[in-house]
């Protein structure tokens, strides 16, 4: 366990991130290993299906992930508070609640996603791929809401190492069975399914395995589980508030992904590759957001708003560190990637996928001001002005579908999102002027 309210801000932070972000590359590197393989040995309309469903599943799973993310706010802020008996209250509501939403999740999206495949327009000859990736994923949804709540419970406690331990070992274990189903048993794209479903059951299985055994601080006893009103309130706003800000925003990648379709696979397959590289490098800014949200929620607990101000500060730093990086490599190297992941020399799809990150990564500065004080601001129970923020990214996205898709062809999609990151920070950014005079009180009531 970690306590963030004592010794250097920056030093916490760094050090409580770096696992994570390592945990997150793994992460993605699920998704990214299947779509070299598909790329690489199946063909270019099976990696446009799986592109075509890759929003669908931010936009569902997402969900899930924010709400289980929203709990383990709750749950640093009372260890936070050094008062562990609601925190074990705490943990139980989120055991109860996720469980719950992962069954609602799973059976409302099955009986739906065909007929929202067909709403995005998605082409009749990448179809039946389409569906069958994407039921699978959806089936074993459960499996990755479940490692994610116990996962963020343990970081709740400062714990990001142990998690990374467990993602490293079923991202072998994925690698391994993508190559048996899809190379050695030939079962195509549902193999690649199979296998992320079957490895993050795994990595399930160990975090659950390890805190039964390490973790006496989280063992609960049946009047842990008989929550007060408040209690699961207090937990399901903010599990709704996460949730509903990354669904929100994957809503518009969505429709933005409609749009696209319409364009060809040829650009889907392009795009598909953009993006997977895009969430690469979006992953350290995803990572700083997390640690700010925990940082802040436990040093909202502990009433130091000053260390709050000073986290982010220097997070927002570190942010910008690494968006250089990214604009570097764009600018350099970004063919040659691109190549190598969708497997094909086809000029159109290089210079396609080429471009839309190099019009997005210089604005990369503005995305981690952006990530990294939405999330702080939902660490200190800030829910409201976090979801109107990302409702503002939705509109955008469907005034790009709307207008600038059909006019400016896919360089309006490309300017999309840089546009919305800097209406959104510029909201964030006002909207601060008033609640950090506000949580400045908490020193003179503490």
């Amino acid at each position: 366990m970690k306590d963030l309210t004592k010794g250097s801000p920056i030093k916490l932070i760094i050090a409580f991130a770096i696992p994570i972000l390592i945990g997150n590359i793994f992460q993605q590197l699920y998704n990214l290993i299947d779509t070299v393989i598909v790329g690489q040995t199946l063909s270019v309309k099976a990696l446009a299906a799986v592109g075509a469903t890759a929003p669908i599943v931010s936009l569902i799973i997402g969900f899930a992930i924010g709400m289980t993310n929203g709990f383990a706010v709750i749950v640093a802020r009372y260890f936070g508070a050094k008062d562990y008996e609601k925190m074990r209250q705490a943990v139980a509501g989120t055991i109860v609640l996720g469980l719950a939403t992962s069954a609602v999740l799973t059976v409302s999206s099955l009986l739906g996603i065909k007929s929202l495949l067909n709403l995005l327009d998605t082409p009749k000859d990448i179809m039946d791929n389409a569906l069958l990736f994407i039921r699978i994923i959806l089936l074993g949804m459960t499996f990755s809401m479940l490692y994610n709540m116990l996962a963020g419970i343990l970081r709740a406690l400062g714990d990001t190492k142990n998690p990374l331990y467990f993602l490293i070992i079923s991202t072998v274990v994925n690698i391994i069975l993508d190559f048996l189903f899809i190379c050695t048993f030939r079962m195509g794209i549902e193999g690649a399914a199979y296998a992320t479903v079957l490895s993050q059951l795994l990595s399930t299985v160990l975090c659950f395995r390890y805190i039964l055994k390490n973790y006496p601080i989280l063992r609960l006893k049946r009047r842990h589980f008989k929550f007060k009103r408040s209690l699961i309130v207090e937990l399901f706003s903010t599990g709704i508030s996460m949730g509903l800000m990354l669904s929100v925003v994957a809503s518009g990648t969505v429709i933005l992904q409609s749009s696209i379709n319409g364009f060809g696979t040829a650009t889907i397959a392009a795009h598909t590759a953009a993006r997977k590289i895009s969430e690469m490098f979006m992953l350290p800014f995803g990572t700083l957001s997390v640690t700010a949200a925990t940082f802040s929620s436990q040093n909202y607990g502990a009433k130091k708003p000053d260390r709050i101000k000073k986290g982010l500060k220097q997070t927002i730093l570190v942010s910008w560190i690494w968006a250089t990086v990214c604009i570097i490599i764009s600018y350099t190297f970004m063919p040659i990637i691109i190549s190598g992941i969708t497997g094909t020399s086809q000029i159109e799809i290089i210079q396609t996928a080429t471009k839309y990150l190099r019009i997005d990564t210089p604005f990369y500065y503005v995305l981690g001001i952006l990530l990294i004080l939405r999330s702080t601001l939902q660490g200190i129970g800030q829910k409201v002005i976090p979801i109107i923020a990302s409702f503002f990214e939705l509109g955008g996205k469907i005034v790009a579908v709307s207008y600038l898709a059909p006019t400016m062809g896919y360089f309006g999609i490309c300017i999309t999102e840089p546009i919305i990151w800097v209406v959104c920070t510029a909201f964030l950014l006002i909207s601060c002027i008033g609640i950090s005079k506000k949580i400045s009180l908490i020193s003179a009531q503490s």
